[in-house]
């Protein structure tokens, strides 16, 4: 038999998404699932972006300049501008979706077998992208005993080798919802200066902060030449689909590099861009309407979870996730179970099983990811469901 690439072979599994045909013959057979697995709002995507594709009025559905609309690209800088990042649209590539934006970034600034260092657990398409660019993600493990904070920034040093050339931050973070403070941001800044690394930093959630803002690493004096920030509107405006994204950087060299990658596969999609762009007039209290949705539901969340036996889950601070610990000895098993096995009232419960977010092997294996994107009712239903589900698991921890 004709064989695959080994890249094919390496790149794994989504473990947000491995489960989907499970989920699919309970709903064939009638069962109601609730998906807490996937970063899917059920807010609704601003009608402002629906209505500029309906107005758009073209005759033509032509390419756009490689690094997306003009206009566009001038809204962005100056909504950037009003968060204390002080970029141009000079500085803004136009991306599809943020992984795009993450993988250019990869391809213009690391030589395949480099190394980056990387806070897990992580956004598991983390691991698809590296391996897509021939380079190796180093983990440091964060500790669900401390909300998953900044590890001591000692370990990074350590891991540090002739092949390290970047560390990797998401923030707020994806999948445990913890927010770096100024203070670990700070420290990290100071460790790429101090080694000339380049800094990625995925920042798809920063409108969703609870306890205070989030501070760009674009705003970190004296290391403009290192950072490079990613951005998405997916995530913001409750448009997943629309696949667009934005790799933001002072670095001109970085910017030329990536164009040629922009250039190579054409342009952004246009009728996205549109819609982005329409997204950028909303008022400016769009973002405190749906944050104040978004804690009230994890708040929901939360204190559903800390009431159940042999249940940990610290409270996120940022983006819509939250990492528990479950009391069973494999996720992977639990969590295809429910899908398969397990029904109250006729319903049951889509999560992530968290081995997939981490690179180490063994860890992950007692914990899952839950995205609390659902209303406060079926979030309640949700969690009813996974109650009485730990309650009669076959290979639940006494």
């Amino acid at each position: 038999m004709i064989a695959i690439s080994q890249r094919g072979t390496d790149m794994p599994s989504s473990p947000i998404r491995k489960l989907a045909a499970y989920a699919d013959i309970a709903k064939k057979e009638g069962v109601k699932v609730y998906h807490l697995n996937i970063g899917q709002p059920d807010i609704e995507t601003p009608p402002i972006m629906m209505e500029a594709v309906r107005n758009a009025n073209l005759k033509v559905l032509e390419y756009t300049d490689s690094a997306g609309i003009t206009s566009f690209r001038k809204k962005l800088a100056a909504y950037y501008n009003t968060k204390g990042i002080l970029v141009d649209y000079t500085d803004i590539l136009i991306t599809i979706g943020g992984s795009e934006g993450i993988l250019f970034a990869f391809m213009a600034c690391l030589d395949a077998g480099d190394e980056i260092i990387v806070t897990e657990p992580f956004y598991a398409n983390y691991i698809g992208f590296a391996i897509a660019a021939g380079i190796k993600i180093v983990p440091i493990t964060s500790s669900i005993d401390n909300g998953f904070a900044l590890p001591p920034i000692e370990l990074f040093k350590e891991k540090i080798t002739e092949k390290t050339k970047g560390i990797f931050i998401c923030n707020p973070n994806n999948p445990t919802g913890y927010v770096y403070s100024e203070y670990e941001l700070l420290q990290i800044r100071d460790l790429i200066k101090e080694k000339n690394l380049y800094l990625f930093s995925d920042e798809a959630y920063t409108e969703f902060s609870y306890e205070g803002k989030v501070k760009s690493t674009l705003s970190l004096e004296g290391v403009e030449e290192n950072v490079i920030m990613i951005d998405t509107f997916s995530k913001k405006y409750s448009a997943c689909g629309a696949r667009i994204g934005a790799l933001v950087t002072k670095n001109k060299k970085v910017i030329d590099t990536v164009m040629k990658f922009s250039q190579a596969r054409l342009s952004p999609p246009t009728l996205e861009q549109i819609a982005a762009e329409a997204a950028l007039g909303l008022p400016i209290n769009y973002f405190e309407e749906t944050s104040i949705e978004y804690k009230k539901r994890r708040d929901v969340l939360i204190g559903r979870l800390t009431k159940m036996k042999g249940v940990k889950c610290p409270t996120p601070s940022g983006a819509f996730y939250a990492m528990a610990q479950l009391p069973v000895h494999d996720t992977d098993k639990f969590c295809k179970w429910l899908l398969t096995s397990f029904r109250k009232n006729n319903a049951t419960i889509m999560l992530a099983p968290a081995s997939g977010f981490y690179t180490t092997p063994g860890l992950g294996k007692n914990e899952i990811r839950l995205a609390y994107v659902l209303n406060v009712d079926a979030i309640n239903l949700a969690m009813d469901c996974l109650e009485e589900a730990l309650s009669v698991y076959p290979d639940r921890i006494i």
